[in-house]
């Protein structure tokens, strides 16, 4: 037997043991390593990280070898000062991750206030088509974009912004969000989801599945229909945090327990969406911190997440938002060549994973969906900025606490550096436009006036 093929035997029998069954470990999805052979279409990506060469899934419907670091496009970086995309650092980062062996690049007409889509396609349009997939969505959130016409239009338009003729990854957009009766009438109703499985049929569409959030009928009830659907992938939120505890951290949410094993059951590949939390996972309480660093003091804090989710032998690609140069060297570090968990490291995840539980954060991916505030807030940047105090210990309950001083100073302070005055939470007005859009079903203006609330005392209270 191979070291590779052994490798892989280990991880099917640990998860057996997890109780997620022998389906879990199909040949769904196989692992391998280094760059794509003769006639592996999108696998050359150049010779590998310094590390090594980049760890490899093969997707059993029509065969692509996929990199298991995904680009995904949502957090792009901008001009600093501007609304505008920083199009030659994009050009750079997917240079620099198609030379290094990542392949697989998820965007979005809703990314990026709307600007996601046409720099991917800049920036992938100077590479041979057949050295990467693109994945996209129909992101009919809107009641607006509900109708056959309006749906189709957007659809249309993908391929317009991405400049191709076919798409290889082809989703329905987080399909659970507004519970069955909404999905019914994005997709069902309107014949759309029957246009989308034509699409895949005349091959404008290699690939078609769906990104779940939110109720899990919708999702129970779209693998009931797997006969007749035929999906092809289906895109999960998948970490060490909501892989038990994601149900407890927002009842409307499914653990990801669950979701993998009902798609590893039918041999669904699983395309994993935030591993780190919208970077909680990067910026873990102090304790957890040093917790990490002990058992691995060269790995960084945010390896370990993305190492969880590429243990799991039915996953196809794990995404990352890599808005910096640094993001894309340490996830290509992570899966260059992938370095799989054992179980003892699982089960210490898992522990690190009920400590944070402990701490009262507010469960924000910073997927910006609730963006733009009608009334200028930047409602990610302060949602962070509280979680980052709460994990740093700077949310001092009264001036009687021991570091008040200091905690006071850094929560004010950074409040300020992080969120310009004409965008902190004392502008919103509790319009509530926010809310409905967020997936993991926060109460937006909630949380924003008990965050105002908590500044104008930290303001008012002295020593």
């Amino acid at each position: 037997m191979k070291e590779n093929d052994k490798n892989t035997m280990d991880r099917r029998e640990f998860l057996k043991r997890l109780g997620i069954g022998t389906a879990a470990a199909s040949a769904a999805v196989l692992a391998t390593t280094g760059c794509g052979g003769k006639g592996s279409k999108a696998g050359t990506g150049g010779q590998g990280h310094e590390s090594g060469e980049m760890t490899y899934r093969t997707n059993p419907t029509t065969g692509d070898r996929v990199s298991l670091l995904g680009f995904g496009m949502m957090r792009l970086p901008f001009i600093e000062g501007k609304e505008e995309i920083d199009q030659e650092m994009v050009n750079s980062l997917v240079d620099h991750a198609l030379e290094h062996g990542v392949n697989y690049f998820d965007t979005s007409p809703a990314y990026c206030q709307g600007k996601s889509e046409r720099a991917t396609g800049i920036a992938l349009k100077r590479h041979p088509r057949d050295k990467y997939f693109i994945a996209t969505k129909l992101s009919n959130f809107a009641s607006s974009t509900w109708s056959r016409e309006a749906s189709i239009e957007m659809y249309r338009n993908s391929f317009k912004e991405l400049q191709v003729d076919y798409i290889d990854y082809m989703l329905l957009h987080g399909i659970g969000m507004g519970g069955m009766k909404e999905f019914e009438q994005r997709y069902i109703d309107n014949g759309i989801l029957d246009f989308l499985m034509e699409e895949r049929k005349a091959g404008r569409i290699r690939n078609l599945g769906f990104s779940y959030h939110g109720d899990v009928e919708v999702f129970d009830t779209m693998l009931a229909r797997h006969d007749q659907y035929k999906w092809d992938f289906v895109q999960i939120q998948l970490n060490y945090m909501d892989w038990k505890y994601a149900k407890q951290i927002n009842p409307r949410n499914t653990d990801a327990e669950y979701l993998y094993g009902e798609l590893a059951k039918r041999g669904i590949p699983a395309v994993i969406m935030e591993p780190l939390l919208g970077g909680r996972l990067s910026n873990v309480p102090d304790n957890i911190v040093r917790m990490l660093k002990e058992r691995e003091p060269e790995r960084s804090v945010a390896s370990w997440a993305f190492r969880f989710a590429g243990t799991f032998p039915d996953i196809l690609t794990v995404l990352s938002g890599m808005t910096r140069m640094e993001h894309l060297q340490d996830n290509l570090d992570t899966y260059s060549p992938l370095d799989p968990l054992g179980d003892e490291e699982l089960a210490f995840l898992q522990q690190a994973a009920a400590m944070m539980m402990e701490f009262d954060t507010i469960p924000c991916n910073d997927c910006k969906y609730c963006m733009p505030c009608p009334y200028g807030l930047d409602i990610p940047a302060i949602l962070l900025h509280y979680n980052k105090c709460i994990n740093e210990g700077n949310i001092p309950a009264s001036r009687q606490d021991p570091n008040y001083r200091k905690a006071r100073k850094a929560f004010l302070v950074g409040y300020d550096r992080s969120v310009p005055k004409l965008r902190q939470a004392s502008h919103c007005i509790g319009c509530n436009q926010c809310s409905p859009h967020c997936p993991q079903g926060i109460m937006i203006p909630v949380e924003m006036q008990k965050i105002d609330k908590y500044v104008e005392k930290l303001k008012q209270e002295t020593l």
